[in-house]
């Protein structure tokens, strides 16, 4: 099988079940994001430290680069049409619970940070941002047909987690995100 269809050559694609739509599309653009923020985790999975005590959190973050596969599939799924891997409340959950098990190991905020520190920490801070936009792109989807508001709820909590887990990151590497100046 070739990787290249040239289907798309004339500005269109499939969504799942076959309807072709543009390319420009809303839910191209949405689930495009979701990918884009996959493999900025994929990346950020590649500076972590190859060793024992990080495998869990790597773990993790497969997990979680397996869920936003699902969250695109369900964006590309037209409306009215059955989704192969719904996302469910107990997916939320699951980063929400993530989330509180990482914040007990971390420093109050007292300030802004600055998006940065270690390679993946600050590759984690980069695919919150993509995942803050494909929220923005399910959320737009939502206004004129009908996403699963689980998947939207789940991109809200990714990048909450996202967020956290660059931080957690960053401080067990000893490398802390800087803090916003004030003048």
């Amino acid at each position: 099988m070739k990787v290249y269809t040239k289907s798309g050559d004339k500005g269109e694609t499939s969504l799942v079940y076959g309807i072709r739509v543009s390319k420009a599309s809303e839910r191209v653009e949405a689930y495009g994001t979701c990918d884009e923020a996959n493999s900025m985790i994929g990346l950020a999975l590649s500076f972590i430290p190859k060793a024992d005590k990080w495998e869990p959190f790597k773990q993790q973050l497969r997990i979680i680069q397996t869920k936003l596969f699902h969250v695109g599939a369900e964006l590309a799924t037209p409306t009215g049409k059955d989704v192969a891997w719904p996302i469910l409340d107990s997916d939320v959950v699951f980063l929400e619970q993530e989330i509180d098990k990482m914040e007990e190991n971390l420093p109050s905020l007292t300030n802004f940070i600055l998006p940065g520190g270690f390679e993946a920490g600050a590759a984690l801070h980069t695919a919150r941002t993509i995942v803050r936009r494909a929220e923005r792109c399910a959320v737009a989807i939502n206004l004129g047909e009908k996403a699963n508001v689980a998947a939207i709820k789940y991109l809200n909590r990714l990048s909450d987690y996202l967020f956290v887990a660059a931080r957690y990151l960053n401080q067990h590497m000893g490398n802390p995100e800087p803090t916003l100046h004030q003048d």
